[in-house]
């Protein structure tokens, strides 16, 4: 029997901060998220960075938190649920940190007769923090826990014409009725040497403005270059003119070069030049989190009106849209339909 187990990035369980602690702890452990040895990594994220961090993320959290409960999660539910309705198979939901964690998720499809599961990592790029994680771990459960279980799992979906479609048209649709000079594609950032480390090839990433332009089988893996081509994508199916559109990246951590231009540093300098009325939108999130409402939507807007802006529009993530829904529905009942 076939089954869809949907995995999205995870939150605290609360606003509290012994429980935004604990999550990000089992976050910032991961050696895909923070890709240095085990003693520095374990002295970086237990001996510096919960000693300060998780107080000030706990009263990020408290500021978007709904009385459902974290967004993400609440969306991510809405999701799950509006995509069975339309699907044949069971889709279970579960979080790559905190709960429901993917061996719940497996344990639930299991109960229900599951052998064969499609891993949907809820991200349109590829990244070794994001969907690598997610597969390596559910690899490693499954060997433990389900060995008779089979898993595939949907590969990146950023250049998808469905996804373009669905992405250009929610766009479309937030702004209609707005007036804005810009738009602005702010990915998620990633420290570069992640870029350099998911390079098959060995030696075509180079990150120097050249190699996302130029065709390789390093692009399969490699998210910066994914990033732009979502952005050019769904530029053109809006048919955006040069200029009036651009790519940056947000929500970096540390002192180690990160993917460039950040979002933070780009807003502001729109502003500074002259830029009035500015909108963004974070496709490297299927679904608002803390990344999107906070530091976007409330931090992201105070910088740029502070600047000298006058409006600014966060556009939503696709979250549990129809058309979303009715594409993700699709590609489900396609693997589903396949002996």
């Amino acid at each position: 029997m076939k089954g869809v187990l949907l995995v999205n990035l995870g939150s605290p369980d609360s606003t509290s901060t012994k429980d935004v602690r604990k999550y990000l702890d089992e976050f910032l452990m991961d050696e895909r998220v923070i890709d240095v040895p085990y003693l520095l990594r374990a002295f970086l994220v237990k001996g510096i960075i919960l000693n300060t961090r998780p107080k000030k993320s706990a009263a990020a959290y408290k500021k978007i938190w709904w009385d459902e409960g974290s967004p993400l999660i609440v969306l991510s539910k809405r999701l799950r649920d509006k995509t069975e309705k339309l699907t044949s198979v069971p889709i279970v939901l579960a979080m790559r940190y905190g709960n429901p964690s993917i061996q719940q998720g497996l344990q639930e499809l299991a109960d229900q007769g599951v052998d064969e599961v499609l891993i949907v990592p809820l991200y349109p790029q590829f990244a070794m923090a994001t969907t690598e994680t997610i597969l390596v771990l559910a690899e490693q459960i499954r060997k433990k826990h389900f060995p008779k279980m089979q898993f595939s799992h949907l590969p990146a979906f950023y250049k998808h014409p469905d996804y373009v479609r669905a992405l250009g048209d929610s766009i479309q649709s937030y702004l209609k009725d707005k007036s804005w000079d810009h738009l602005l594609f702010s990915y998620h950032g990633v420290p570069e040497r992640h870029i350099k480390k998911s390079d098959i090839t060995k030696s075509h990433c180079k990150i120097d403005g050249q190699c996302c332009q130029t065709a390789s089988p390093a692009h399969e893996f490699c998210y910066r270059h994914q990033c732009y081509e979502t952005t050019r994508l769904v530029a053109t199916y809006l048919g955006l003119k040069t200029g009036s559109y651009s790519t940056s990246f947000q929500s970096r951590l540390g002192r180690d070069p990160w993917l460039q231009p950040y979002t933070d540093q780009t807003i502001e300098k729109f502003a500074q030049d002259g830029v009035k009325k500015l909108a963004i939108v974070t496709p490297a999130f299927v679904s608002d989190c803390l990344e999107t409402l906070e530091e976007i939507g409330m931090e992201g807007k105070e910088e740029f009106i502070h600047a000298g802006g006058e409006q600014f529009h966060c556009v939503a993530c696709l979250n549990d849209d129809d058309a979303w829904v009715k594409t993700l529905s699709r590609w489900i009942d396609e693997w589903a339909a396949q002996n």
